[in-house]
């Protein structure tokens, strides 16, 4: 006869209870020493270089730029060029017409010739008057011969009389020589007139002083334009002419960053509505600190020969201060300040935290040059590491963007 015991339903379940927290508790303390090991991000130290970098924003300019005025006054007779036209130095933008003077051009000719006329008659009175001298100072000079020969055979009177004609012809030459000379002197200022009414007249052709870009149109055909010869008088302009083809980015360099500023240095000049960047040369700088601002005036030329760039255009110019080359370099966050010291966590061949003062270089956003303290190859920790005391054993993981910066 079989017999069947039956455990109540508690004693079971208390059982299992009993069986899986053993199992538990097992398994915590299999699993406790791994726990105590935290995996830490590390970065790799290696040599690279790095530059210490000043961006400020800006707005294109033109290299130059001026209203091109008339400088004689005159009716707009024709206007060859308008807005957006690109010109060479010395094309024919617009001609003026002015009949008076070609009226005066026609006046000056005509006492040029007059003054020559003048110079002609002179030069005929003037040989004139040294053939009369010729002949009265040779008489002169034979009664002298006679008289010295034979001194009773010559009146004294007669003599006298020769030497007193030669005396005049002589005078008479200096006169006419003086005319010949003043006619001469009369022609030049003729001449002189005749040049000035030209230059005026060519004045009526106004020409491009530069190769540029027309960027206004003030007139048209058959306005009145005055003559821009003084800043104080409101004549009206023809065009304004912008020469492009080299832009001027004017930036304000802060006073700690002056030092390093030099003629010749390369920018980069990013243009955010392009999408590119374009390289520019420091060109110019003031030499001298703004009072208020504490920044220093300084210019950056960029070429610009397709006219990609337009003046207004805003502009990041990036100015490198100061760079160095296959360097200990330390990513930024790996790096605990206090005050002028500073100190990483390194992760030691048995890969335990150690605590290293460090001497720094140069400090760009994403990495800093290390003087002292690092080697390549050194692990050091990235990130928080308040939780970690000098010491500790972990498990370094190399961060995959650590590894490329």
């Amino acid at each position: 006869m079989n017999r069947q015991f039956r455990f109540p339903m508690w004693v079971v379940a208390l059982g299992g209870a009993l069986v899986s927290a053993g199992c538990s508790r097992s398994g915590a303390e299999a699993a406790a020493p791994g726990a105590d090991v935290p995996t830490v991000a590390v970065a790799q130290i290696a040599r690279g270089d790095v530059a210490q970098t000043l961006t400020v924003a800006a707005e294109f300019r033109p290299f130059q730029e001026i209203d091109v005025h008339a400088k004689v006054a005159g009716y707009l007779k024709t206007i060859t060029v308008d807005v957006g036209d690109r010109v060479k130095a010395g094309q024919l933008l617009a001609v003026l017409e002015i009949p008076e003077l070609q009226d005066d051009l026609q006046e000056d000719q005509a006492a040029i010739n007059h003054a020559q006329e003048e110079v002609n008659r002179a030069q005929a009175d003037l040989q004139r008057t040294e053939s009369a001298h010729d002949v009265a100072h040779l008489a002169a000079t034979r009664l002298d011969a006679v008289i010295k020969a034979r001194p009773n055979l010559v009146a004294q009177q007669d003599v006298d009389d020769a030497n007193g004609r030669d005396r005049v012809a002589e005078a008479q030459v200096s006169t006419a020589k003086a005319a010949v000379a003043a006619a001469e002197q009369q022609l030049a200022v003729s001449k002189a007139g005749e040049a000035k009414t030209r230059t005026l007249f060519a004045y009526t052709q106004i020409t491009a002083p530069f190769t540029g870009v027309i960027t206004r149109r003030y007139a048209d055909t058959g306005a009145m334009i005055q003559a821009g010869t003084s800043s104080q008088t409101q004549a009206l302009p023809i065009v304004r002419l912008s020469e492009n083809s080299v832009l001027r980015l004017a930036i304000p360099v802060p006073e700690s960053a002056v030092p390093q500023v030099r003629i010749g240095e390369p920018v980069d000049v990013s243009v955010p509505v392009l999408g590119k960047t374009f390289p520019g040369t420091i060109s110019r700088f003031a030499d001298k600190l703004d009072e208020q601002t504490r920044t220093m005036h300084t210019e950056v030329d960029v070429k610009n020969p397709e006219l990609l760039l337009v003046p207004g255009m805003y502009a990041s110019a990036t100015l490198t201060l100061s760079a160095k080359k296959n360097v200990v370099t330390v990513p930024v966050e790996a790096v605990d300040r206090n005050g002028d010291k500073a100190s990483v966590d390194v992760i030691d061949k048995d890969r335990r935290v150690q605590t290293r003062p460090i001497a720094l270089g140069i400090d760009t956003p994403n990495r800093i040059e290390v003087v002292s303290g690092l080697q390549p190859g050194d692990l050091v920790v990235l990130g928080n590491r308040s939780q970690l005391k000098p010491g500790a054993q972990v498990t370094p993981k190399v961060e995959a963007a650590a590894r490329q910066d």
